[in-house]
């Protein structure tokens, strides 16, 4: 029998006016459109200077896995479906990242599988963990590239984010955009959720729609990817259960960009649960996560955060990004990875 599902009720949540703004049609945006055309000139101006006096390029291939909008759309899962992809291929491949939130003050740091993530960051250390790849972190992305070349020999390094750190050459630009929420209103911060005009996607080398939805308009081909969910896994012991097999109540919980994304997951699982928000990238205590249901459920880059207090109640869903294959024939045989891979 098919389990009613629960309603998705939220603590902690990000302010919903926000949402309203920039994803609906709310007049304020008029009222901030001044503010939003000059955030828009401002970037440009930026973005043109870097370019031209202060980038930095590399004798091996920079793909730079990124988004227009703020807030989670799904750009890390891409980045370990693309690290293992080249890894397959015999690749030496090598990440940096801009380690959000991460304690540690000297930079470049090589993230290490033993380190906390308050200290590194949560993507960081969950990327380090399923690739396998040196994943370097600092906020000056060219000094994490060239650490990758002197100490790894990287022949070909991913950037997770930083499509707007123009200091930073690239030879491949991937942009992500969530398929349910998609570009909002299409304006730039701080009416609309954009940090760039949207006409930057036709710059870019491969859209790729998360959970599509509509395909952006456009004279760039959009793939799509889906986030395949795994079987949930104990933080503790590593043993997996099958979504059927989980003890109710549940709770649901995500420190993530668009939480809404995993709850729904949830939800297509047939799993009924409350759910808690807490803002992207929050640190847990443990006390935080004292909660009165049986089981407790947690994106897989929450658990990371997690591990050095979890208990027998606590476990994570696991998911992967599955690109059509249409993008990796494609970007096998961009003119920039040709005699490198």
């Amino acid at each position: 029998m098919r389990k009613k599902k629960a309603p998705t009720t939220s603590l902690f949540i990000n302010p919903p006016f926000l949402d309203k703004l920039w994803y609906g049609d709310h007049p304020a945006r008029w009222l901030l459109l001044p503010f939003s055309l000059a955030y828009r000139l401002i970037v440009a101006l930026r973005r043109k200077y870097l370019q031209r006096f202060r980038q930095q390029q590399f004798p091996v291939p920079v793909i730079v896995v990124g988004n227009l909008t703020v807030g989670g759309v799904g750009k890390t899962p891409l980045v370990i479906a693309l690290a293992k992809q080249l890894k397959a291929r015999g690749m030496n491949v090598g990440i940096v990242s801009r380690g959000y939130g991460a304690e540690i003050k000297q930079f470049p740091h090589e993230v290490n599988l033993d380190d906390k993530a308050a200290l590194v960051g949560d993507e960081p250390l969950l990327l380090a963990k399923k690739t396998g790849c040196p994943v370097v972190i600092a906020p000056k992305r060219t000094e994490a590239v060239q650490y990758l070349l002197d100490k790894h020999k990287s022949q070909i390094i991913i950037s997770d984010d930083g499509l707007q750190h123009y200091a930073m050459g690239r030879s491949i630009e991937i942009v992500v955009i969530d398929g349910q929420r998609g570009l909002g209103n299409g304006l730039c911060l701080p009416a609309g959720p954009l940090r760039e005009d949207v006409r930057r996607l036709q710059q870019a080398d491969f859209i790729i729609v998360n959970g599509e939805q509509e395909r952006p308009e456009g004279e760039v081909s959009s793939y799509r990817m889906d986030l395949m969910p795994g079987e949930l896994t104990h933080l503790i012991t590593g043993k997996t259960l099958k979504p059927s097999k989980v003890e109710h109540p549940v709770a649901a919980v995500a420190g993530i960009g668009n939480p809404q994304r995993f709850f729904s997951t949830l939800a297509a699982l047939d799993i009924e649960f409350k759910a808690y928000s807490f803002p992207d990238h929050h640190l847990f205590k443990p006390e935080e996560l004292n909660l009165t249901e049986k089981t407790l459920v947690m994106t897989e880059k929450d658990a990371v955060k997690c591990q050095s207090f979890a208990t027998d109640s606590m476990y994570f869903l696991p998911v992967e990004a599955a690109v059509e294959d249409t993008f990796w024939n494609t970007l096998w045989l961009h003119e920039q990875l040709q005699g490198h891979i």
